[in-house]
């Protein structure tokens, strides 16, 4: 009768085990809807956008800036050169994209660095298989010179 108590005890060891394992994948989801929220809440952008057509991120601005990061929103199927004009005007940064000779404002990419093409779709980079862009997620916005195509230190800008 008592391993019987000692075994009952014992199963019931392993669901709470069991239980805390899935509250935790359960909580990393919670906190990842939670700051999708958060960043909706005080992101700036085209207020007239479709909710559906909306893409939210934390976009972290040029070097030398006084503000680090920036909550914006974008549609899904504006081009990336359009979602750079349109945060550089949301910032107040200065952008000379126009110009051949200048130092070019890009979007690039917070885990490979990459400056993405100026003709793609946020909606191909949202859908791309190997190094997707996420809603809610990071994205900065730098200075580059024509001939650089990606930012080797990303950390520096979200740590």
């Amino acid at each position: 009768m008592l391993t019987g108590i000692i075994l009952f005890s014992d199963s019931k060891k392993n669901e709470e085990v069991k239980s805390k394992k899935r509250k935790g994948a359960k909580n990393s989801e919670t906190a990842a809807k939670v700051a999708l929220m958060k960043l909706k809440m005080h992101a700036c952008g085209d207020k007239s956008l479709p909710q559906t057509e909306r893409i939210y991120f934390q976009v972290y601005l040029p070097k030398g800036n006084k503000e680090k990061s920036k909550p914006m929103f974008f549609c899904s199927k504006w081009s990336i050169g359009k979602v750079v004009d349109f945060a550089a005007s949301l910032a107040s940064l200065k952008n000379d994209n126009n110009k051949s000779t200048a130092q070019k404002l890009r979007l690039c990419h917070t885990s490979s660095g990459e400056a993405l093409p100026f003709e793609d779709t946020l909606e191909k980079w949202l859908s791309d298989k190997e190094c997707p862009l996420f809603n809610g997620g990071n994205i900065i916005l730098e200075y580059l010179d024509n001939d650089v195509l990606f930012i080797e230190d990303t950390e520096s800008y979200i740590s």
